[in-house]
């Protein structure tokens, strides 16, 4: 085989600045704050429970910070390194600490964000 008949192919992840999920579950099945080792003692008929994802991975810190600081919603679950954010509370704190968090990494790191869910 000739040298011009190889293709040689590099792949290199790289990261954009961005939130690429924002994902609101209202009223979820209690079993499903068991599956995810959440907090059983959860008031289950006024709850929530959001799941962010962002990128770079770290960043799920600061989001988690703002969640906390911006609302009354509870930190259930952060991974600094898959940049995964879970919070629980009432839909309207979820929502509002999603939004806090939306509004600072757009407006301030200049990170783009999909639009909100829910179901």
């Amino acid at each position: 085989m000739e040298l011009q008949d190889k293709m040689r192919i590099v792949q290199e992840l790289v990261p954009g600045k961005q939130v690429t999920l924002a994902h609101i579950i209202a009223n979820p099945d209690p079993v499903l704050y068991q599956k995810l080792g959440l907090d059983p003692k959860t008031d289950y008929s006024r709850s929530a429970i959001g799941v962010l994802t962002v990128s770079p991975a770290e960043t799920a810190v600061i989001a988690a910070d703002i969640a906390m600081k911006s609302s009354n919603a509870d930190l259930g679950f952060v991974d600094r390194f898959t940049g995964t954010l879970i919070i629980t509370g009432t839909v309207s704190a979820v929502d509002s600490a999603f939004t806090a968090i939306m509004d600072y990494v757009q407006d301030k790191l200049g990170y783009s964000v999909v639009e909100k869910t829910r179901t």
